[in-house]
């Protein structure tokens, strides 16, 4: 499972042209869900999104979490995050979950983050859609984290 995280002033997401979902400032969080990606692989990279500390101290120093600020997440499904780009100039996607396995783990995600932080401070995107992304990048501050499954 992997995730690109953003720090952000603010950021939404819109569906047909209609704003879904926006969120003040905090984190937008691209989910990649992989084949063989479970529950644990959601656990782990949940808490560590929650509490990787990319925000500024009295000193500017990145010490501190989403979590201490009281910030905001925006998680939006992201299937190409899961894409193989080894080799050649296009994207081979056969290490992507397949989406009903994508779509229950991004959905526990999106619930275990809620339980985390409130559910007004967790915005989604909708699952299978073309969405629009917008956002203010606070920095720019861009990580890319990962829970990585188990061969199987």
């Amino acid at each position: 499972m992997k995730g690109l995280i953003q720090r952000v002033t603010q950021a939404s997401v819109s569906v047909d042209g209609e704003r879904i979902s926006e969120i003040p400032a905090g984190l937008l969080l691209l989910l990649g869900v992989e084949r063989n990606d479970g529950l644990g692989q959601v656990d782990v990279l949940c808490k560590k999104i929650l509490s990787y500390r990319v925000f500024p101290d009295e000193q500017g120093r990145m010490n501190r979490s989403l979590r201490d600020i009281g910030g905001s997440l925006l998680v939006v499904p992201q299937f190409t995050l899961a894409a193989d780009t080894g080799s050649g100039t296009r994207p081979g996607f056969s290490t992507a979950a397949e989406p009903a396995r994508a779509r229950e783990l991004y959905s526990r995600f999106v619930s275990l983050a809620r339980e985390a932080l409130g559910r007004d401070r967790v915005g989604e995107g909708r699952f299978g859609a073309d969405m629009q992304v917008f956002l203010i990048n606070d920095g720019p501050v861009t990580f890319m984290l990962d829970a990585p499954a188990v061969s199987k």
